[in-house]
């Protein structure tokens, strides 16, 4: 399997694809892109958001991700195979 930088992980989002860390613990864990996405926030419905990366946890939860240093500088992103 061959393993490529953060640089190629972001186009692979862009285009659509789910891509994950091989030393990442928690199995199922990938992360994609959400390009499109509104909220309700008690007193307004339907408030835009802008694109951002979300990441499927080890027990299916999704939640917004933000990258630490270590995943910047990682060299062993991988494509998903249901991305």
């Amino acid at each position: 399997m061959e393993t490529q930088g953060i640089g190629w992980a972001v186009k692979e989002m862009q285009d659509g694809r789910q891509v994950a860390r091989a030393g990442w613990n928690g199995r199922g864990m990938f992360l994609f892109l959400v390009r499109s996405w509104t909220f309700t926030d008690g007193r307004q419905d339907n408030q835009p958001l802008l694109p951002f990366v979300a990441m499927q946890t080890a027990t299916g939860e999704q939640v917004p991700w933000l990258c630490s240093q270590t995943d910047l500088l990682a060299t062993d992103w991988i494509g998903t195979a249901a991305g």
